[in-house]
């Protein structure tokens, strides 16, 4: 249990390392306005910290540098979210003005603002494809050889796929092909799209329409994604404003971390509702030991949670991430429940 000195000085080493990432010595704590205990205490209460864990010593500097075991404790014990400024909120407010968005546009503008707000690196995981399915699909000719497809989801996710249209199909075989489509993956789930077109949709086809064999390899491109998980991801590079992240090598393995989609949407999605956070190695990741990763969930109609995510150094600003991660989740969530 540590005492109220302790948590005093723990606090002033943690608030004053994220500020400056210099390690905190015991003649900068003295002069901290809330501290008004000697040199020499501070000393022996430091050496305590240092003894249970909660700061570790660098070998570069006499000051100490907040462990992960500190950050865990600050995050649970001592953090106070910080008040968003008058500006911040009427950032965040107007972002979500235009009313008229799609999904996909609503979700990038999030991960834009909360990255540029933040000098992080914002990663967003939309609503469970798993449970998200085809409510209607349309095809709108381009030219005589291109087409897009429009598929509507039932939780109002509109998506655009380009694709081309065999030279030998007829404008009939199209408007069959789209009828065959409405009538017989209307509700089924888009993970489930591929399944489909290779068993029922493929048949009738063949049975319906000339140069079937083309016409299906174009709509398999179209409609089938081999990677269905949505991630949007915002100020990737902010990573390299960090001090922490001057070895490239470093930044290069993250990078190919951030890159792999279905694995960063597995750990996004195995988080609890609400916000929660992972420092150092509580990450499964090797390239995200060096990292702090908050996440908080925001609501889609039908019961359907997608996730924020926040990634940068463990030497985070913990409390002001934390309020902003709380407020652009809520305007999210409000957003998306006008559109049911």
């Amino acid at each position: 249990m540590l005492t109220d000195r302790q948590l005093l000085i723990l606090q002033v080493i943690i608030d004053d390392f994220i500020l400056t990432a210099q390690p905190v010595g015991s003649r900068t704590i003295a002069k901290k306005e809330a501290v008004t205990f000697s040199s020499a205490t501070i000393r022996n209460e430091m050496a305590d910290l240092e003894d249970q864990g909660f700061i570790e010593k660098t070998h570069s500097s006499s000051g100490r540098v907040p462990s992960e075991k500190g950050y865990r404790f600050y995050v649970d014990h001592l953090l106070s979210p910080l008040r968003l400024s008058q500006q911040e909120i009427v950032t965040i407010r107007d972002a979500f003005n235009d009313k008229m968005m799609e999904f996909e546009r609503v979700v990038q503008k999030s991960a834009g603002i909360l990255s540029e707000m933040t000098n992080y690196t914002s990663i967003i995981l939309g609503p469970e494809v798993f449970e998200t399915k085809l409510k209607q699909l349309q095809i709108v000719p381009l030219s005589d050889h291109s087409a897009i497809a429009i598929l509507v989801t039932d939780t109002g996710h509109v998506e655009h796929r380009a694709f081309n249209v065999p030279v030998e199909m007829k404008g009939t075989d199209l408007e069959k092909m789209v009828n065959i489509l409405n009538q017989r993956l209307q509700g089924v789930p888009l993970v489930k799209l591929h399944e489909k077109l290779y068993t029922e949709i493929n048949a009738l086809l063949r049975h319906h329409t000339e140069h079937h064999e083309e016409a299906f390899a174009y709509l398999r491109a179209a409609l089938v994604e081999d990677h269905p998980t949505k991630l949007y991801i915002g100020g990737k590079t902010n990573i390299l404003m960090q001090p922490e992240f001057r070895d490239l090598e470093k930044v290069r393995s993250l990078y190919a971390t951030i890159e792999q989609e279905n694995e960063m949407a597995d750990l996004l999605r195995s988080g609890q509702e609400g916000i929660q956070v992972r420092i150092g190695q509580e990450n499964p990741f090797d390239s995200m030991q060096n990292c702090s990763l908050i996440t908080a969930t925001y609501h889609l109609g039908n019961n359907q949670m997608g996730t924020i995510a926040l990634l940068g150094p463990t030497r985070m600003e913990y409390n002001r991430m934390f309020s902003l991660m709380n407020v652009l989740s809520k305007h999210m969530t409000n957003t998306f429940r006008g559109w049911y």
